[in-house]
C-alpha cells in the first residue's frame, strides 16, 4: 500500500514541475511538457496499481480466511452448546454414549473414539462405548487407574507410535492415541481415547488435543451426573450392609415374574434363608463379626447364582432368592449348594456358622404368587424345627413337605 502511495506521488510530481515552470517557460512548450508529463503520470499511476494488486488481493484473501475460521469456530461452539444441553437430559450411558457419538462424527471428523467410565468401586475403568476406532487396535474391556499416564497425572497425555516415546501400561498398539482423563467435582469420572488413521497422527492429535479437551470436560459433567443418579438408585434399591437388593425391590421382582410365570407357564422358585443362631453370634463375638458374616453370606449367594436371579435381604439374618424358569428341584439342589458354601464359612471365622433353607415354586407348590413366600417360609421352619442345617421343600399340592438334607 505504502508502495502505491510512492507510484502516485511521482507521477504527480511532474505536473507540479510544469506548473511551478509555467512563468518561464514559452506557450507551445508548456502544452508539449504538459501531454508528456500527462502521459508520463498516467504510466506510472498504472504501474502503482498493476503493482499493489497482489497486495489488495493477499489482504482480501486473509480477511477471507479469517471470517472462515470465525465462523467455523462459532459452528463448534454452537455444536458444544447443543452438546452440553443434550448431556443435561441423558438418563443413563447409552444416551451419553450417542450424544458423545454424534459430537465426535460432526466435530472431529476422521478421528475415533472410546469412552471408558469408573465401576461402582472405582478399581477399574470400563469400557462404556467406542465409535470409529481403528480397526488395527483391539480396545480393553477395561483398565485401571495405575496403568494410564493420564489418569496417574490428571492431565492429557499423547501415547505416542514414535521411538522414545512414553507410553501407558495398557497401551500395546502400534497406533497413536490421545488420552484425557475427565474431571469434574473435584474427582477424575473417567477417560476418552482419541485415535486416527490419517497420515502424521501425532501431528493431527495435538491439532485437536483443545477441541477435545473441551468435549472431554462436557462429558465429565454428565458422567459424573449419570454416577450420582446411579448411586442414588443402587441406595434406594439395595441393602447398605449386605449390597443384596432390599425388600421393596423384592416385592416388585417377585411381582413381575409372576405375572410371567402366569402367562407363559414357565416355573418360578423361591429360597427363603435364615442363618442358624445368628443372635448368638452376635452376643459371642460382637456385631462387628456378625455384620461381616452377612457380608460374606450374601457374596457366597451371589457368586452361585444366575445373572437373572434375584438375591434379597428379606429382613434381619433373613435373605431371600428368586429363581425365575426354575423348578422346585432344581431351586432345592441350589439351595443345597449354598447350605454347604455357607456352612465353608465356618473355618474362616473359627465359629459354627450355617443355615436353614425352605423352597418353594410356582405352580408346584401353589398357583397363587400371594401363598409362595408363606410356603417357603413355613418350609424354613420346618427346616429350623427339624435341626437347622437342612433345606426342606414346600409340599406340592398333592404330597406332604419333606426334608431335602440333614446336618
Amino acid at each position: 500500500m505504502l508502495r502505491r502511495s510512492r507510484f502516485i506521488i511521482l507521477a504527480l510530481l511532474p505536473v507540479l514541475l510544469a506548473y511551478l515552470l509555467h512563468p518561464f517557460v514559452p506557450q507551445g512548450d508548456i502544452r508539449l511538457i504538459l501531454h508528456v508529463v500527462g502521459i508520463g503520470g498516467c504510466i506510472l499511476a498504472l504501474i502503482a496499481l498493476v503493482t499493489g494488486a497482489p497486495r489488495v488481493q493477499a489482504a482480501l484473501r486473509s480477511r477471507r480466511e479469517e471470517a472462515d475460521r470465525a465462523h467455523a469456530e462459532r459452528k463448534q461452539i454452537n455444536h458444544l452448546f447443543r452438546m452440553t444441553e443434550m448431556l443435561q437430559s441423558a438418563n443413563g450411558y447409552p444416551d451419553a454414549n450417542a450424544v458423545l457419538e454424534a459430537t465426535i462424527s460432526s466435530l472431529l471428523d476422521g478421528f475415533g473414539a472410546a469412552l471408558y467410565v469408573f465401576n461402582n468401586s472405582r478399581d477399574r475403568l470400563e469400557l462404556s462405548g467406542a465409535w470409529h476406532w481403528p480397526m488395527d487396535e483391539a480396545l480393553r474391556p477395561m483398565l485401571t487407574p495405575a496403568q494410564c499416564w493420564a489418569l496417574k497425572r490428571g492431565k492429557w497425555h499423547l501415547n505416542a507410535d514414535t521411538r522414545g516415546a512414553l507410553r501407558c501400561e495398557h497401551h500395546l498398539s502400534g497406533i497413536s492415541v490421545l488420552e484425557l482423563p475427565m474431571a469434574a467435582h473435584g474427582e477424575i469420572q473417567g477417560l476418552l481415547k482419541i485415535a486416527t488413521g490419517r497420515d502424521d497422527p501425532v501431528a493431527e492429535l495435538k491439532r485437536i488435543q483443545p477441541l477435545a479437551a473441551v468435549i472431554a470436560d462436557a462429558m465429565s459433567l454428565a458422567v459424573s451426573n449419570i454416577a450420582l443418579r446411579e448411586k442414588l438408585r443402587t441406595q434406594a434399591l439395595r441393602d447398605p450392609l449386605t449390597g443384596l437388593y432390599n425388600r421393596r425391590y423384592m416385592e416388585d421382582a417377585l411381582s413381575r415374574y409372576a405375572g410371567l410365570t402366569e402367562r407363559s407357564g414357565t416355573p418360578l422358585s423361591v429360597i427363603m434363608i435364615d442363618l442358624d443362631h445368628f443372635k448368638k453370634l452376635n452376643d459371642e463375638f460382637g456385631h462387628a463379626v456378625g455384620d461381616a458374616v452377612l457380608r460374606e453370606t450374601a457374596s457366597t449367594i451371589m457368586s452361585a447364582l444366575r445373572t437373572s436371579d434375584v438375591a434379597c435381604r428379606y429382613g434381619g439374618e433373613e435373605l431371600l432368592v428368586i429363581l425365575p424358569e426354575c423348578g422346585i428341584a432344581e431351586a432345592s439342589a441350589k439351595a443345597e449348594i449354598l447350605r454347604e458354601r455357607i456352612e465353608a464359612l465356618s473355618t474362616t471365622h473359627d465359629a459354627k456358622i450355617s443355615a436353614s433353607f425352605g423352597v418353594a415354586s410356582m405352580p408346584e407348590s401353589t398357583r397363587s404368587v400371594a401363598d409362595l413366600l408363606g410356603l417357603a417360609d413355613a418350609a424354613l421352619y420346618q427346616a429350623k424345627g427339624d435341626g437347622r442345617n437342612r433345606v426342606v421343600a414346600a409340599p406340592s399340592r398333592e404330597m406332604p413337605m419333606l426334608p431335602l438334607a440333614a446336618e
